[in-house]
């Protein structure tokens, strides 16, 4: 199952950046053996300033994907229950997944509405750019738990 995260902004050459791609670059390694990969992260910008502009640029990566948005009301999972949640997915024969890290103004309605769930990191509010480190992250962790490797602790 390819994965993807597809995020609003281009980070250049930011620390979160390089962070971001070390984790999917690890993931993509640690997944090939799992089915669970690559791990791609895809960068967009609207044409125009706003939501429905970034809507329209995310749109076409969308399409034949089981699609996660982060939003700030979606729903919390732990780590392991992420994991069990990507494992799910790819046992059930999903080829693409891709998870939607919005603009500063979060994702428009159309995004949301093309989601087949919606996954938050908590309550607080988080810089985006902190955001697509932290998802990559969590994909990296989730393959790990998945190879049974002892990367996360409980």
């Amino acid at each position: 199952m390819k994965v993807t995260l597809l995020t609003v902004g281009r980070l250049g050459r930011a620390p979160e950046a390089a962070l971001a791609k070390d984790y999917a670059e690890r993931a993509s390694a640690a997944g090939r053996s799992l089915g669970l990969g690559p791990v791609e992260i895809v960068e967009v910008e609207g044409r125009k300033p706003g939501k429905a502009a970034e809507a329209e640029a995310l749109s076409p990566h969308l399409a034949g994907a089981h699609v996660i948005a982060c939003d700030e009301h979606g729903k919390a999972f732990t780590s392991r229950a992420f994991a069990g949640r990507i494992e799910r997915l790819r046992d059930d024969g999903t080829r693409r997944l891709v998870l939607v890290i919005g603009g500063a103004d979060g994702l428009d309605l159309q995004v949301l509405a093309a989601a087949s769930e919606t996954l938050a990191f908590g309550i607080q509010t988080w810089p985006h750019a902190l955001v697509r480190a932290m998802l990559a992250e969590q994909v990296y962790r989730a393959v790990t738990i998945l190879a049974g490797a002892p990367y996360h602790r409980d």
